[in-house]
């Protein structure tokens, strides 16, 4: 039964870990593909010519429409009353910043993965069988709910003991809060 919940999981964890490395790669290759300074330029529709988006890596002094705006989509005389239109931002990012935060979120992801696949292997091996609980079917299984020997509520001392029993008390709260509903709706019927 165990060596079956590991080969189900095999693919799941696979795919996560290939996911995992490839983002690792996509990061290392992100330094050649973009640039942490660049001039935006934000020119509107003028007279027949539509709006556009202009983009470029240069220095903060070069940040004007003359510099980046290539080629000009105006003639020569009236290239100052577009510029004037064009409203041109000079931008700075952190790329490493931008990499540690990555790699931070993909650790955290990692670690919750592994950490799932490790509960998942050793929940069974310490779950133990109580004979006293029931799956929760119907109305007529819950008037069959045998109370827990007394013995049971004091032996609570790990976590899991104590979650159990917190659970066997929900259990019941819910099949005695369904006997009365189900009573009740044959009372009004």
């Amino acid at each position: 039964m165990l060596v079956d919940k590991v080969l189900s999981l095999r693919a799941p964890v696979l795919v996560a870990v290939a996911l995992l490395c490839f983002e690792a790669i996509s990061i290392v290759h992100a330094n050649k593909s973009f640039e942490d300074v660049r001039c935006k330029c934000i020119c509107p529709p003028y007279r027949n010519i539509s709006g556009h988006i202009y983009n470029r890596n240069v220095s903060q002094k070069d940040c004007n429409c003359l510099h980046i705006v290539d080629p000009m989509p105006v003639p020569g005389h009236d290239v100052e009353a577009y510029c004037l239109l064009c409203e041109c931002k000079y931008e700075e990012r952190s790329s490493n910043t931008i990499k540690v935060t990555i790699i931070i979120y993909l650790s955290v992801v990692g670690m919750l993965l592994l950490y799932m696949l490790f509960l998942l292997l050793v929940d069974p091996l310490i779950r133990k069988h109580d004979p006293y609980t029931q799956p929760l079917h119907n109305e007529e299984d819950a008037e069959d709910i045998r109370p827990q020997p007394e013995g049971a509520q004091g032996r609570g001392n790990t976590v899991l003991e104590r979650v159990e029993g917190a659970q066997q008390r929900w259990k019941k709260q819910v099949q005695e809060q369904r006997k009365t509903v189900f009573d009740r709706h044959k009372m009004l019927s």
